[in-house]
């Protein structure tokens, strides 16, 4: 028995049916994992999905008399309700759990704020602004792991860390992402990435290491029904708070809160915690004004009715956005810029791109236009997904900026 859905484009994609509730599968699943590989770790955030992951997984661990390894990267300004659920989870299965607690300078982006597009978690010369100080037995020690660098990307980090852990040894890191989530954690799953052995749930992360999916096909409500049926396991009760500020279930997520997915949620630090909220505001730059219009009109995300000032058109207001950032924040957009125009020049632009074009067609990026260009430089799409990029990789973001200033040279773009 199957059912289908419909993606986006209208492809239909098939739901095979198990003959098992969700928890069955993905108890099979985890058992599939501790037969399958050496080393079994779990990537722990203290939301509701990881913390339906770990609570499951310890079980089976417990029943199988095997330690299974958790990673949680503290990234500092988060929710105290949070950082308690974390800890009561951690003493509930200490007797099977490797924790890996690192609270190491990590470079995360900023959105909220042009003059910090990055800022570093626990900075040693910012110790006195911390939103909270790590546990004691977080990992501090910048010597610690072999592979870490100061202030490197969370991205890198998590890769590196999967390497460092397997030993050698086929490992497998448990992540509780949902394919109902998002379309990009479908794609994730669903892709064509190099699985183990065909599992379509498994991807493989580098060296000996695959990532593995285990409630992947859960629903909010399967997660919600498993918190209600387990009432005497920890849970993370800022859930709570969000349900009382109006939130449903599906907006309900935990995320560190200057991304340019998350920012639209950061108004809601000082709602749900004051406390916690006036120590954000002293540490990231933008964060208040970012909450402020993020919360009240949506322009700071570039989601309200974006207007040019009197006398310019879309893209005099585009050089007059550029010209207003700090210098490094404007070489990264003109790089992004120029690549968007010398795409489109040609595919027969060649006396470059409109003003503007049809709503519709912008919306749906079938058109070049400098509107589209200026919501990019409104909203601080950094990676400028609106002009249809994708995120530069960290390790080779230096190299692309080297390029680009030879490449603008050439095309006589944005010089």
């Amino acid at each position: 028995m199957s059912t289908l859905s419909k993606s986006k484009t209208g492809k239909k994609h098939s739901k095979k049916m198990l003959g098992m509730n969700v928890l069955e599968a993905a108890e099979q699943r985890i058992n599939w994992t501790f037969d399958n590989f050496e080393r079994v770790y779990l990537s722990f955030s203290g939301g509701k999905d990881s913390t339906v992951m770990l609570h499951i997984a310890a079980k089976i661990a417990k029943e199988r008399d095997r330690k299974i390894g958790v990673l949680f990267v503290d990234l500092e300004a988060q929710y105290q309700a949070t950082i308690q659920c974390l800890l009561d989870c951690i003493e509930l299965h200490k007797d099977v759990l490797d924790v890996y607690w690192v609270s190491l300078p990590t470079a995360l982006r900023n959105a909220v704020s042009q003059y910090e597009p990055k800022w570093t978690t626990w900075e040693p010369e910012r110790k006195k602004d911390w939103v909270r100080n790590p546990p004691k037995f977080a990992i501090t020690d910048y010597e610690y792991f072999d592979f870490y660098e100061y202030n490197m990307e969370f991205e890198d980090f998590v890769p590196k860390f999967a390497h460092w852990y397997a030993q050698g040894r086929s490992c497998a890191c448990m992540v509780g992402i949902r394919t109902q989530e998002s379309l990009n954690r479908w794609r994730t799953i669903a892709g064509h990435g190099i699985k183990f052995e065909n599992i379509k749930w498994t991807n493989y992360v580098g060296g000996t290491a695959y990532n593995v999916y285990p409630i992947y096909d859960w629903t909010t409500e399967d997660i919600w029904t498993y918190h209600g049926k387990n009432k005497d396991l920890p849970y993370n009760k800022i859930y709570d708070l969000m349900s009382m500020a109006g939130l449903t279930l599906h907006q309900q997520r935990i995320c560190q809160p200057y991304g340019d997915d998350q920012r639209k949620g950061l108004w809601l630090f000082h709602i749900l915690e004051p406390d916690t909220w006036g120590k954000v505001v002293a540490r990231v730059n933008g964060a208040n004004s970012g909450a402020l219009y993020a919360q009240e009109n949506g322009n700071i995300l570039g989601n309200g009715k974006v207007t040019k000032p009197e006398g310019h058109t879309w893209e005099s207001f585009c050089m007059f956005l550029l010209d207003s950032m700090p210098d490094p924040t404007a070489e990264h957009y003109k790089n992004k810029i120029a690549i968007f125009l010398h795409w489109w020049k040609k595919r027969g632009y060649q006396s470059g791109i409109p003003d503007e074009a049809s709503y519709e067609d912008e919306r749906d990026k079938k058109v070049p236009s400098w509107r589209r260009v200026a919501k990019v430089l409104i909203r601080g799409d950094y990676w400028c997904k609106g002009l249809s990029f994708g995120q530069t990789k960290s390790q080779s973001y230096e190299r692309y900026m080297r390029a680009m200033k030879s490449r603008r040279a050439e095309w006589g773009i944005l010089e």
